[in-house]
Parts: structure tokens; sequence; C-alpha cells
């Protein structure tokens, strides 16, 4: 987030008068013309207060500056522009919001309304003059590919499409582009040979290997009679790992022997992180040939985004920034440009491609002609205005999931029960609500594994965010109970730490960490500072606001936590806190955890360091599960044809993202997110490019 300074003037003869009551000095006035001065107000938006300064001169008013806002960057920022003008231009404080920053516009608005009364300008004036866009005339544009959706998946099919020589129109329905991949924390899933041979492979990471060699296919465990082209991978991955060790033969894992990874393993984490039961019984598993593609494209697709300009490292010299995000199942994690740097470099690269980019333009209908080939779209504007947009190649569906519709997750859901509700709270932007999936169906397509959803543990308590706290990698993560106990294996799926942290009082948990960067090559982590942060907030930040709890030794961090009873004794003793980090300590000494079975252990604690530096602590923060991924959505070949009920391509239809299904069956591994709307959302261009 990012403190914003805006302000807006306008001429005097843009705005009309108002009645007042009062002046800046508090007397009373019938003569509104009277009213000048500077005037605040303050409410509440979705990151913190919202803080309006209003001008008026002789009852207009003629500024309107935020001087205090929290407001993401990227999501609020067409809000904090265009609402401050408009207060201004129509003299009212009753206005449109805007798509995507609902809450932005609104906590705006009613700080300015309270600076309004403030100054004892008549309210009821105000709110007559209430302005709401009003639609123009129908309007029919053309190209040769239309992409609904401008989050990763939409702009990278862009950009593919435009590449292949086609006049691409990609329209977003959000006032902003970037869709939840501008809220992807920059984990990005691929298998790296060369990186990884830079790497020593930890004993945990041995024993996960050697306990794969020890699989059968005849586990009934592994329903491979539901699924039985899957056990070719598994034949597949033990040749791999059989290959690797006598490849490397006399070196010891922990010391000399380099990291592993292969397509098999990554194919068979997506298919064990994904094989589940659903409430009624059935079992759903990855379709194997868009795992396949996954696996196998997600590096090229990481360096195709690298040749755009997006930040990546990968190859030689990226084998100490692997990592582990959370739920990923093992360290083949690289880093990007996230956030609102990522989504302006692919808009800068779709401009370059000659990408025509309508925002605050929803698509509504998807059209076909008389074969059942699709041909354009319907959609509306912001203001209501009537688009028919005519496709020669077909259209992308890049639209998104709809965990931001809880009431849709609900009504599917074949998982979660009771622990999912109309308003269970999403990391999802607004704007995901399912559109793209509800128009194709419309035309027949099939859809698949709606049923299931991901949560995403590590979420804010009371925003359903994944900002307000401090994680990094799942293997220095310690998890805790209200009494101070690990309750679940860290670096296990979303869904099993989900479940296990919905078990507990109000579903909340905590998670210790003193890593962010300060973990040294002896595998102590040192400590976090307060400059320390996630999603561009500082550990300081989140500290002032509440949200994580702090200490420079074990005794100042379980004193910060006494907020979580009230006041009256602190929710972890310092004999809690260090007893839970000295056990995973040993287990991190040993390559073993006896309790919960962790696959790969790192990051331990060095108190004694921590207790005798000032300037490192350790951080808590506390989490709650919230929607974060719809499994679901419409069925996809490997060339990202959309297919209808009978199997068949829908001609002239191409998807990749949420808003398709199949890839991550019951339980999205993390950071193949990114790898999949990458991957799929390239492909989707380059053949809705090259269409005739």
């Amino acid at each position: 987030m990012k403190k914003l300074l805006l302000s807006v003037t306008l001429a005097l003869g843009m705005v009309v008068s108002l009645a007042g009551c009062s002046n800046t000095t508090g007397n009373e006035t019938k003569d509104n013309t009277s009213v000048s001065g500077v005037f605040t107000g303050t409410s509440t938006g979705m990151q913190g207060p919202v803080t309006v300064e209003m001008t008026i001169e002789e009852g207009k008013i003629t500024k309107v500056e935020l001087t205090e806002c929290h407001e993401t960057a990227g999501l609020a920022d067409v809000a904090l522009e265009r609402i401050p003008a408009q207060i201004v231009e129509h003299q009212t404080t009753t206005l449109d919001t805007v798509t995507g920053a609902t809450l932005a516009s609104n906590a705006i608005m009613r700080a300015a309304n309270e600076a309004a009364k403030a100054a004892g300008l008549d309210t009821d004036t105000l709110a007559a003059n209430a302005y709401h866009a009003q639609a123009g005339e129908d309007e029919k544009w053309s190209a040769d590919v239309v992409v609904v959706g401008g989050g990763g998946a939409g702009l990278s099919a862009a950009i593919s499409a435009a590449q292949q020589g086609a006049k691409v129109i990609l329209v977003e329905k959000s006032s902003f582009l970037g869709g939840d991949t501008m809220m992807a924390g920059g984990a990005f899933n691929a298998v790296d040979t060369v990186a990884q041979g830079e790497r020593v492979l930890s004993e945990a990471q041995k024993h996960t290997m050697d306990s794969y060699l020890e699989l059968s296919a005849s586990d009934e465990a592994l329903h491979f009679d539901q699924f039985p082209e899957w056990a070719e991978v598994l034949a597949q991955l033990q040749s791999d790992i059989n290959d690797f060790y006598a490849a490397n033969a006399g070196k010891t894992a922990g010391v000399d022997m380099p990291g592993f990874d292969s397509i098999s393993l990554h194919m068979w984490h997506i298919y064990v992180g994904g094989l589940r039961q659903m409430n009624d019984g059935t079992w759903i598993a990855s379709d194997i040939d868009l795992a396949r593609t996954l696996a196998e494209s997600a590096l090229d697709s990481y360096d195709w985004a690298g040749s755009l300009g997006v930040g990546t490292a990968s190859h030689e010299g990226a084998g100490e920034t692997l990592y582990t995000v959370l739920g990923a199942m093992w360290p083949r994690t690289h880093a990007y440009t996230a956030g609102v740097p990522l989504i302006q470099v692919l808009k800068d690269a779709a401009e370059a491609e000659g990408v025509t980019i309508y925002t605050e333009t929803e698509a509504t209908k998807l059209l076909t002609d008389e074969n059942g080939k699709v041909n354009g779209i319907e959609a509306e504007k912001a203001d209501g205005t009537k688009v028919t947009i005519d496709a020669a190649n077909g259209v992308v569906l890049a639209s998104g999931g709809y965990c931001a519709n809880p009431k849709m997750v609900k009504e599917y859901d074949n998982y979660w029960g009771d622990d999912l509700t109309d308003h269970t709270l999403t990391t999802n932007v607004g704007t995901n609500t399912g559109d793209g999936i509800v128009m194709a169906m419309e035309i027949g397509a099939a859809t698949v594994d709606l049923g299931v959803s991901q949560l995403m543990p590590s979420s804010s308590p009371i925003k359903g965010t994944m900002t307000d706290g401090i994680w990094a990698d799942a293997s220095e993560q310690i998890w805790i109970d209200g009494n101070g106990k690990r309750f679940v294996n860290e670096y296990a799926e979303r869904d099993v730490l989900a479940k296990a942290s919905l078990e507990l009082d109000n579903g909340i948990f905590y998670i210790i960490y003193a890593g962010s960067g300060t973990q040294e090559a002896d595998g102590l982590c040192k400590g976090t500072s307060l400059d320390a942060g996630l999603f561009g907030t500082t550990v300081q930040s989140m500290v002032d606001n509440g949200h994580v709890w702090y200490g420079s030794t074990l005794a100042e961090l379980a004193e910060a936590t006494k907020n979580a009873a009230g006041g009256a004794t602190p929710a972890f003793t310092e004999e809690q806190l260090r007893e839970v980090i000295e056990t995973y300590n040993s287990y991190v000494a040993n390559q073993s955890d006896p309790d919960f079975g962790k696959e790969v252990l790192a990051g331990a604690i060095d108190l004694e360091t921590i207790e005798n530096d000032p300037s490192v602590g350790i951080v808590i923060s506390p989490r709650k599960a919230s929607l974060h991924h719809t499994m679901g959505g419409v069925v996809i070949n490997t060339s990202a044809e959309v297919l209808n009920e009978e199997g068949n391509v829908i001609e002239g239809l191409w998807a990749a993202g949420e808003v398709t299904g199949g890839v991550h069956a019951g339980n999205r591994l993390g950071g193949n997110a990114i790898a999949d709307i990458f991957t799929f959302g390239q492909i989707a261009g380059e053949h809705a490019g090259a269409a005739k």
C-alpha cells in the first residue's frame, strides 16, 4: 500500500452554488456565499482511514484533497482521482462508485460529506446534485481477437495473439488491469534443473524422495483404479529418482548432493496435491494432459514473461532464489516482479504489440454465428453504453474465477460444507464473480470441478486479504494454535492447512516467523527487522495498525500478544513460545518432524542472536482461512480451446486462467496459478491469433 496525496482544483465557472449554514469560525450564517475555508472529514476505507480536506470558496467546493489514504495502489487509483474531481465538478458527494474500487469510492464520498457538514453546507442540496453517468449511443467495434479479462491470463493471451499479427481488443470490467494477478505474491512454480543443480538437497527432501520409491501402483490410496493414466507418471518419477541417485552416487544429502526436480515430480505433486474426495463420495484428479502441459511449459512461460520485461531469474545463478511458497510441496518456486509493476510491464508489452485496451467495459454475452462459431461479444460500459464487438478469429475468455461471489461458491460447493457461507471473506478482487463461466455455459460450454474451491489459510482474519501479515517460505514457518502448540504440517497443501485451522477456535491460528530475508548459510533465521515487509507494507506499519505482534526478544513478543487476551494476560507466555520454537529447532537440526512429518524443514530460529540483537526480532501473524481460488471452470484442451458438453471444440472460443477447470482438480498447489495463467494464456493467444 502507499500513502497517496491527491488534489483536484477546477475552475469556479464549472461549479454551482450550494446552501450553507456555517463559516470557518463556526458562526451561523444564512448567506451561503460567506462560507469559505478548508474543512476536514474522515471515513474508513478498505485499508484504513481516508481523510479529505475540502476547500470552499464563497459556498462553492473548489478543491478536494486526500490527505490520508491507505488504499491499495493500482486497485483504487481511478477512484482516488475521479471521485474528488467529480465532487468539485458536480458539487455533490453522491456519485457512481468506480468499478472494482467500491469501498474506496464510498469512503471518499463519506469523508467528503463529513467535510461538507463541518463547513455547514446543506447536505440535502449536495444530495440533490447527485450525478450519475448516462449511457451513450450504442457502439460497434471490430477486431480479429477479443480477450475478455485484463489479468495475467488475459494480458498474456492478448500479447501472444498480437504477436501472431492479429488485431486484438481486450476488455476489462474493472477500472484497473491486473485482476487477482495483481494481488498475487510473486510465486511461480517451474521445474528448473539448472537452478536445482546449484542447491544442496536436504536430508528431509531425500526422505521424501525415498518414500516415493516405496510407493506401489497397487496402493489403493493412490486411486489408480479410477485414474490409471497417472500410474505412468509414478513409474517415470521413480525412474527419474533412481537415475538421479545413480548419477550422484557417493554424495550425501545435506552435504554435497545437488537439488532435484523433474517434470514427473511436478506432475506427481499436481496429482497428489489435487486428488480429493468430494462430499458426495466421488473422487477428482487433475486432467493429466493439462497437468503435463503446465509442468513441461512452465519454465518456458516464465522465461517468456522475462522477455516481456517481467523481473525473472531462472537457470544459471537462480539456485539460491528458489523457495517453497505456501502449499507448493517442493522448492521449485521462482520469484518474479509482482503486483502493480508486473501488470504495468504486461500492459506496456500489450500496447507495444498494438493491443487496444478498454477498462470499465464488462462483457455480458458471447455471440455466435449460424454454425455455432463464437464471433464476438456484447459488452457494456460503466455508464451503461452498449457495445457490440465483432471478433473475426474468435474470443479468449480470461475473466477469472468466482471467489468474490461466495453465494456462487456455496451453491456449487461439494467439498467444504458448513465451513463455507454466502459471506465467506476472500483474497480476491471484487470483480471475480464468475461472469465468463456463466457466459460460456449459456452457449453450451462444459464445466468441470465447480464444486471445489481453495481457501487461503494464511489470510487476514479481518479482511480476508493476504495482506497485513508476514509469512514466506513454507519450510520456515511455525504454525501454532491459541495454546501455543503446533497443530499441522506447515508444508502441506493449502486445503489440508485450511481444514486443520478451521478446527480451531474461530478458525484463528498464528504464524511465527523470524526469517524475512535474514536467514544465513547455516540455516538459522537471524530475525526480522521492522523495515521488512510483505506486499509493500513494513512490519512497523503492520505493528502500528495492530495486524501483527513483534518483539525483539521472546519476552517482548509475549507481552505484545496481550491484545489477544483483552489485555489481562498475555495470549502467549514467554515459556510457551520458547518451548515451541526450541522443539521446532530440534526437528530442523535432526531433519525429522516426528509430530507432523513436515517434508522440508528449514529456518531454525536463532534465539540467542535475536535475544542479543535489538535490531531484529520475531513476528507473530494472526491468520484465518478465506476464499482464494476456484478450481472449477470451463473445460479446455491442451490448445486452450473450450469444449462443449459432448467433448467437441466450440469453434472460436479459447480460455485461460481461473475461468477454466481441470488443471488443479481438488486443490491447487501454491505457485501453480501464475504458471497456469502465463502458460495457457500464451497458448490461447497463439491459437486465437493464428486462427482463420
